[in-house]
């Protein structure tokens, strides 16, 4: 059995995870939750990221939290190894998976498994991330017109890897999709539950949490973490408010200004996945606002048992 909690950025479903993982033990079940948010898994971004405290964790094995350093990329397929192994250890000790997060791409590879692309030539990825957006677009229209024309002109990261895929193998990404490899989606029975509060209280909920975490000394872990002078390009240095306070550092915008910047980068964040989640999961996955929650009901299957 895995439970799986999925949701916007502050949407409550840490929160959540840990209210199931305590009623396991109620149960006499152990339970352990593992991170499935791509910014909580890295050990410079406790803060940014909304990281689960000690004291929320409330005694429940969390995983995955700030398991990578920032100088390494943890992609989807690194991650997705990593959970497997979490989930089959926590199966053959007799505890209850939690996968709780709201990065769609990491469900979606864990679940369904990942196009087995070969690296990519290294000499090619130099010359593609080289070029600017519109170039590297318009080379894409020309080589790989039908995966072009699934993605917005301007995201850089998918048009480059697209762009690579397609000049390192021959092949089309799309080609590649088709024969996805590695996923647990038929080898576990699965839990789900999808939270999808209000729009206006998500986005509400979304400007308290960056303005708790500029309380909480955000301003100070960025700073730790340009002093690590890492490539910029790296996840952990794209993570929300980490370019936004970058700037105060840099001189180049106040505090205020800082905020109001971040607190529109996660309501952005947020509405993206939430069309995401609501839309492009499977339709037979029950979607709640985290209000209506009720743990007997939503995870019969495994406090039943």
């Amino acid at each position: 059995m895995l439970a799986l909690i999925a949701g916007p950025t502050a949407s409550g479903k840490s929160d959540l995870a840990v209210r199931l993982a305590l009623a396991l033990q109620e149960r006499g079940r152990e339970a352990r939750v593992i991170n499935a948010d791509s910014a909580q898994v890295y050990a410079d971004l406790a803060i940014i990221s909304a990281r689960p405290s000690v004291a929320e964790m409330q005694g429940v094995p969390h995983l995955l939290f700030g398991t990578w350093d920032g100088a390494q990329a943890c992609s989807a397929a690194d991650w997705a190894e990593a959970a497997k192994r979490e989930i089959f250890a926590a199966h053959a000790d007799g505890a209850v998976p939690i996968l709780v997060g709201g990065t769609g791409l990491y469900i979606r590879t864990l679940l369904e498994g990942i196009a087995p692309i070969p690296p990519i030539d290294p000499a090619v990825r130099e010359a593609v991330r080289a070029l600017p957006v519109a170039d590297a677009y318009a080379a894409l229209q020309a080589e790989d017109p039908d995966r072009a024309a699934q993605l917005n002109a301007g995201d850089s990261q998918r048009v480059a890897r697209a762009l690579e895929v397609v000049r390192s193998t021959g092949r089309s990404m799309l080609e590649w999709q088709q024969h996805l490899e590695g996923g647990i989606g038929d080898r576990v029975t699965l839990a789900p539950l999808v939270l999808l509060p209000d729009r206006e209280e998500l986005f509400e909920r979304c400007d308290r949490r960056f303005a708790a975490m500029i309380d909480a000394g955000a301003l100070d872990e960025v700073e730790a973490l340009y002093a690590r002078r890492l490539d910029e390009s790296l996840p952990v240095m794209r993570a929300i408010g980490v370019p936004e306070l970058g700037e105060v550092l840099r001189g180049r915008l106040s505090m205020a200004d800082a905020i109001v910047n971040g607190m529109q980068a996660t309501r952005n964040y947020a509405k993206r996945q939430y069309t995401w989640l609501r839309n492009q999961l499977p339709a037979d996955w029950k979607r709640t606002p985290p209000e209506s929650v009720d743990l007997v009901r939503d995870f019969e299957s495994l406090l039943r048992n």
